[in-house]
């Protein structure tokens, strides 16, 4: 199994990232907090990797570091949630974040994430409450982005619909969010505050 993969990368988007490895192109679904922190294309960048392997498909899961493919791997094991719904909860939540709304019981942040309703927000919270060690998840979640990963919102618009948005929704809630605050840029923030329900319309789900 592919546990950690170093390489070039070719392309990026908010939802994917090709890393070329030994004259190998590898596809890697990411998190949005992993899109915000990968360096610019043509730079080494270094993965680590989760492998799902089905009868049908293979597929490589990325994350910047170790405790988020941890936590990935803790959500996927809750009832009710695949791979897609915990990227879209580590999407949402950074680590901390999503630490604290589990030890808090904070089922309504939970269930904000698209695809999750009350009922497999609770089963997170139930499921994942003993597993998360204090020394595993950081105190705080990761502050500053790198000036080559901000992006405008075109950025976040496409975030939104890899996350089981809708297209039309999907720039509306961005719209809105810049209108009130034209001056951010970053496509994680921006995705963060649609999610957070920052947004007039993000409390309806997609």
């Amino acid at each position: 199994m592919i546990g950690l993969l170093r390489g070039e990368l070719v392309e990026k988007s908010p939802a994917e990232a090709l890393v070329l490895a030994g004259g190998v192109g590898y596809e890697i679904q990411i998190p949005l907090s992993a899109f915000d922190k990968l360096p610019a294309p043509g730079s080494e960048v270094t993965l680590h990797v989760h492998c799902s392997v089905r009868e049908d498909s293979q597929t490589l899961y990325g994350f910047t570091d170790a405790v988020e493919k941890q936590l990935f791997r803790h959500l996927i094991k809750v009832n009710g949630v695949g791979p897609r719904i915990a990227l879209a909860v580590l999407s949402g939540l950074g680590p901390a974040e999503l630490a604290a709304a589990v030890r808090e019981g904070d089922i309504a942040r939970l269930a904000r994430t698209p695809g999750i309703g009350r009922r497999t927000a609770e089963r997170i919270v139930m499921e994942l409450r003993d597993r998360l060690d204090d020394a595993e998840v950081p105190a705080q979640a990761p502050s500053g982005t790198a000036a080559s990963a901000r992006f405008g919102g075109r950025e976040a618009e496409a975030a939104l619909i890899s996350l089981g948005y809708k297209p039309q929704q999907a720039a509306r809630l961005i719209a809105r969010i810049l209108r009130d605050q034209p001056q951010l840029d970053n496509t994680e923030e921006l995705v963060r505050l649609a999610l957070q329900g920052l947004a007039p319309d993000a409390g309806s789900s997609p």
